[in-house]
């Protein structure tokens, strides 16, 4: 069974910085293009990476698969030496050639990342700093100008995530990429977590029964074997997590509810019939916790439609998820900058 010891699986930005590391670490020339804006439908949102390097190997996402062909293909043929703009969707004739959204219209930023004579090392460091930055679950914010400079900020707490180009400079906030712990293995937890990671978010498995880990069939979505309260305390307790008891055994989904109710996760919701969480919430009253802090508690969990299987309860589930992370995105406040003061 694999071991996911050493912490949570990356998110989508922090697998692409981390491929974008390695590609650097082995002398290879990357581009890394940037979502600066779009108007109409789009498939990706304004921040969004698609990284290549010059042997054609590439990492994320900007259309959903549209674009991403003639990208390949300019940075294989053009190569280009200091940061372009790249629009898609201006004309008639974009729309037809990618298959655009109708109506739709994306603004890219391409940047290069080291050079041709694989001289990499401001490159290689900018990029380690920002993988330690979002592995440390802090705030970051790179600035990127036209005239090929870059650098890296650490973002005022609360800041906003998104992208700022004001014609000569891109500055692109990153916060931490939303966690969630899946507390016990089984039919919701398997459907929560394929529907989650689709989602984009950051996906950890827990499990620590013998029975049913032994059991776990599904190879791709790994689990952790450690106790809730631990993984709260050592991975989940920050504005950008959540935790979810889906073990319906009071044993283990109890114990991962008192460490969320002490925690500042964003998300804390609990699987069960609303006889079953009223029970539930006079359990964790009688150990303690107070009636204030048990209304962060979500249950029964997500949005209320007549779901009855296994992936219509997850799909309640990863919908709820999915608005709360928007409002958490927009209650954070705007960057700030200090250029010119």
């Amino acid at each position: 069974m694999p071991d996911t010891s050493a912490g949570p699986m990356a998110g989508a930005h922090e697998s692409v910085i981390k491929d974008v590391l390695s590609w650097l670490e082995q002398g290879r020339r990357v581009w890394l293009c940037t979502i600066v804006d779009t108007w109409g439908s789009s498939p990706r949102p304004a921040g969004s990476w698609l990284a290549v390097n010059d042997s054609g190997q590439w990492s994320g996402s900007v259309s959903g698969g549209c674009l991403e062909e003639d990208l390949l293909r300019r940075t294989a043929e053009e190569g280009a030496d200091y940061p372009v703009l790249v629009d898609y969707g201006i004309t008639d004739n974009d729309r037809d050639d990618f298959r655009l959204p109708c109506g739709g219209s994306i603004r890219l930023l391409v940047e290069p990342l080291g050079n041709a004579s694989g001289t990499n090392s401001a490159a290689i460091e900018h990029v380690r700093q920002l993988a330690e930055s979002l592995k440390d679950r802090g705030s970051a914010m790179r600035r990127v100008s036209l005239q090929g400079s870059i650098a890296l900020e650490l973002a005022v707490p609360g800041a906003r995530p998104g992208v700022v180009f004001n014609g000569e400079e891109l500055r692109h906030t990153l916060q931490p990429e939303c966690r969630l712990l899946l507390i016990g293995a089984g039919e919701v937890a398997r459907y929560v977590a394929e529907f989650a990671i689709a989602a984009d978010f950051n996906v950890t498995l827990c499990e620590p029964r013998e029975a049913f880990a032994s059991g776990w069939g599904y190879d791709h979505l790994p689990l952790d074997r450690r106790l809730p309260d631990d993984l709260i305390t050592g991975f989940f307790d920050d504005p950008c997590c959540g935790v979810l008891a889906l073990a319906h055994d009071p044993r283990i989904d109890d114990m991962g509810l008192l460490a969320a109710l002490e925690s500042s996760a964003f998300y804390i919701g609990a699987m069960g019939s609303a006889r079953t969480s009223e029970a539930r919430r006079a359990r964790l009253a009688s150990l303690g916790v107070d009636e204030n802090v048990l209304k962060r508690l979500r249950a029964p969990i997500g949005v209320d439609i007549p779901s009855k299987t296994p992936a219509e309860i997850a799909i309640s589930v990863v919908a709820d998820l999915i608005k709360e992370r928007h409002h958490l995105r927009t209650a954070f406040e705007p960057y700030t900058s200090t250029l010119g003061k």
